[in-house]
């Protein structure tokens, strides 16, 4: 797709429906006097409207729902299958649009949400990659409550909905993925963190109902999806192959705890098919496993024109009225799109699909309509009608951006120059295509900013600066090398900001190498060669890169990876540099070297290594090869130490029922399930305490992770993540960390089947240094 505006470059559907977006775009751009918000049952317009049971908000929302759907023909239910869902004017229900986006902001991606002079943009975070690495659970929740208050006010003055298709919680597993950078990153426990916090930030009401909705979320995209566009390869034809191990160890979870611990209002199906169907028709994961394991209290969504093209582009069906029933008895309640309006009547009179189908996919997004107060009559008389431009884009939300930019900053080479000293540098060159950069540094999926701080207007803001891109753009063909050199070899120091954009990685787009695009590295390496002072390497970017030769310059004193830093990243990546921050995230993605890709492709989806074929695995828990940069670094300007306060045995004994066939025989390995993981199970559950010290003399913030590795049983990982505590820490002050470990749950592993065991044997903690191990027996 071409990158002409900001729908046709995101855009996730085929042409089909782009037409029908970019009219809407134009009629929504030419519509800004609007300042009403939609919303069904205005009583106060027409008090007939006071008859229905539907818009009787006494009544409980299932009984309100069923009275709606009981009133409505074959032709108006339909009409309700797709996300520019028509109205029914004699019922006084308007016309409302489903599809908005909000990743780490209001967007104007999708037609349901636009800008204006009203509110002319909102608070642009950090994308996602960047924030996550953060590994602050709260922080993640603060930028969800955020976005939806500046939602509800736009939406107060017709300028977007209440139905938000984000977060993206898929794994980043392939370094090359184009959206990875949408992702928080290739660790499922990380990733699910991430999804339940921000789904809890988006939808949880003041008032604490978890009935009711702030905004609806949705987690996408379900499930192993993560090629785009890879040497031709393409995600509308995709078929994801993935065994039951990997599909419950690795791609599952983040859609798990979106659903089971962040009460998330919908699941979006992806385009991809799963082992030969495509997810958007698949009963079993569809109805199965979201609605049926989950307990989904939502509904589920296609991606765009996802039906269409399992029916155009997939051929999974000969008629279009068998791709909309196939769909629609899997378990799809709406179809962003018009495929479903167009052919669900004629499956229906086919009797491919029965009215009861149609009625329970409009219930489930009835229902969310409905916790979200759209059939309650007016919102401005609502919990939230005194939201408004006021709120968006407030001081403290824009804080809240530079203040995620500053903890997601990852630190990856530090020789001792850094921080640099605004005292003792007079002149600084800034060099580089991203180092004035606007739109970049907010990445995709993005809305117009409050306002801009370029890393250049970061820096200037504190000391004396020369400029120069020194490349044209990322992927520079020539690079101004000389006038370059000249720069930094006149300047006290340099800093030189590099990286990516959405020409390099994006939706549609995925790398086919890790090295710096166009002659980045050759403008890096000759001005580290040429300056006079410390050269600093800023990394602008969603993936990782091979930068093994900039790790290995000497005269390259630092590097930082500052992901896209949302619209206030000038201003956190100066805040670093100059020590007024002590950086403190960690790498959410293994960056690996330019030799994985070349061996690996893109669409293998193992997570473990195969010795008899040298496939080298994926992540750190089951990558065996080299690294660039491993998941979890990150360093401090600041020195912290770890101690062992409180440790759980070195012997944990399962007590099995006297009938338990591995008393009389030998095993590797028991059921996570059963007697001796009932909550009062005698040596199921222990706590890890971890003094930490800040040993310098700065303050700083440092991430506690507990690792553990398992025995070598059913493939099991080498080493994962059990859990993670962000603490701030004064000089030479320290705190206890508390973990709490459950043998079944948290020492268990899944085997090749997809259930979960616990290995007998030896396991091994792992916090920064430290280990300690014990011994699960029988």
């Amino acid at each position: 797709m071409g990158s002409s505006s900001p729908l046709t470059r995101r855009n996730r559907a085929p042409s089909s429906v782009l037409s029908v977006f970019l009219v809407f775009l134009c009629f929504s751009a030419s519509s800004n006097a609007q300042s009403t918000p939609v919303f069904a049952c205005d009583v106060a317009g027409n008090s007939s409207l006071s008859s229905y049971g539907f818009c009787n908000a006494a009544l409980k929302i299932e009984a309100r729902v069923a009275d709606l759907v009981g009133r409505l023909t074959l032709q108006e239910k339909i009409g309700f299958l797709v996300n520019k869902a028509n109205g029914v004017t004699r019922l006084g229900i308007p016309t409302y649009e489903w599809w908005s986006e909000a990743l780490h902001g209001v967007s104007y991606i999708g037609p349901g949400t636009h800008f204006s002079g009203q509110v002319p943009g909102a608070t642009s975070f950090p994308q996602v990659i960047l924030t996550a690495a953060s590994f602050n659970v709260s922080l993640f929740q603060a930028i969800g409550k955020v976005v939806s208050t500046e939602a509800r006010a736009m939406y107060n003055v017709g300028l977007a909905g209440l139905t938000y298709w984000s977060p993206n919680v898929n794994i980043f597993r392939d370094p090359r993925w184009g959206r990875g950078q949408e992702t928080p990153g290739e660790d499922p426990l990380l990733s699910s963190k991430y999804a339940s916090g921000y789904v809890k930030g988006l939808q949880e009401t003041d008032g604490g109902d978890a009935n009711r909705l702030k905004v609806a979320a949705c987690c996408k995209h379900y499930t192993a999806y993560d090629v785009d566009n890879w040497k031709g390869i393409e995600r509308y034809t995709f078929n994801a192959v993935v065994n039951q191990q990997d599909m419950d160890d690795t791609y599952q979870p983040p859609f798990k705890s979106c659903v089971i611990d962040g009460n998330v209002a919908s699941v979006m199906c992806s385009y991809n098919k799963v082992n030969g169907i495509p997810t958007c028709a698949d009963p079993g994961l569809l109805s199965g496993v979201i609605r049926g394991e989950w307990k989904l209290n939502g509904y589920i969504v296609s991606d765009c024109d996802s039906v269409d093209v399992l029916y155009k582009n997939q051929h999974y069906t000969k008629t279009p009225e068998e791709a909309a029933a196939i769909s629609i008895n899997a378990g799809l309640d709406l179809n962003c799109g018009s495929f479903l309006g167009q052919h669900t009547e004629a499956a229906v009179k086919a009797g491919l699909v029965n009215v009861t189908a149609i009625d329970k996919a409009i219930s489930n997004n009835f229902l969310t309509l409905m916790r979200l107060g759209f059939f309650d009559g007016d919102p401005k008389k609502q919990i939230y009608g005194g939201l408004g431009p006021k709120d968006v884009c407030t001081p403290a939300n824009q804080e809240l951006a530079a203040e995620a930019a500053r903890q997601g900053i990852v630190l990856l080479k530090n020789t001792g120059s850094l921080p640099l000293s605004p005292t003792t540098i007079k002149t600084l060159a800034v060099i580089g295509p991203n180092a004035n950069v606007t739109k970049t540094m907010i990445g995709n999926y993005e809305g117009t900013p409050c306002k801009y701080t370029t890393p250049l207007q970061g820096l200037a803001g504190t000391v004396s600066t020369t400029y120069l891109p020194g490349c044209p753009n990322v992927a520079c063909a020539v690079a101004d090398v000389d006038a370059a050199t000249k720069l930094a070899a006149d300047a006290d120091a340099t800093v030189l900001v590099i990286g990516a954009d959405q020409s390099i990685e994006a939706e549609s787009r995925d790398r086919v190498d890790l090295n710096l695009p166009g002659k980045q590295q050759d403008l890096v390496t000759q001005v580290a060669k040429a300056a006079k002072g410390p050269v600093l390497l800023v990394i602008m970017s969603g993936g990782g890169f091979d930068v093994t030769f900039a790790k290995n310059d000497a005269k390259i004193v630092g590097i930082l990876w500052v992901g896209y830093p949302g619209e206030a990243g000038g201003i956190a990546i100066a805040d670093v540099i100059f020590g007024r921050y002590n950086p403190s995230g960690r790498l959410p993605m293994t960056w690996y070297p330019q030799s994985y890709v070349e061996k690996v492709p893109m669409t293998n989806m193992n997570m473990r290594p195969d010795t008899s074929n040298g496939y080298p695995g994926r992540t750190y828990r089951f990558y065996t090869g080299e690294t660039v940069y491993a998941f979890g670094d990150g360093l401090s300007y600041t020195k912290f130490s770890h101690s062992l306060v409180k440790a759980p045995p070195r012997a944990v004994p399962l007590r099995l029922e006297e009938n338990h066939v591995c008393r009389s025989s030998e095993c590797q390995s028991l059921d996570a399930l059963g007697p001796h993981c009932e909550k009062n199970a005698v040596g199921t559950a222990f706590e890890v305490h971890v003094k930490v010290r800040n040993g310098g003399d700065r303050e700083g913030i440092h991430t506690v992770f507990l690792f553990t590795t398992p025995p070598a049983v059913h493939g099991s990982p080498r080493k994962h993540l059990l859990g993670f505590e962000k603490i701030s820490l004064g000089k030479r002050e320290e705190a206890v960390v508390k973990f709490k470990v459950d043998v079944c749950k948290d020492l268990s592993v899944v085997d090749e089947v997809g259930k979960r065991k616990i290995g007998l044997g030896q396991h091994l903690l792992h916090v920064g240094d430290l280990k300690h191990s014990l011994s699960i027996r029988i």
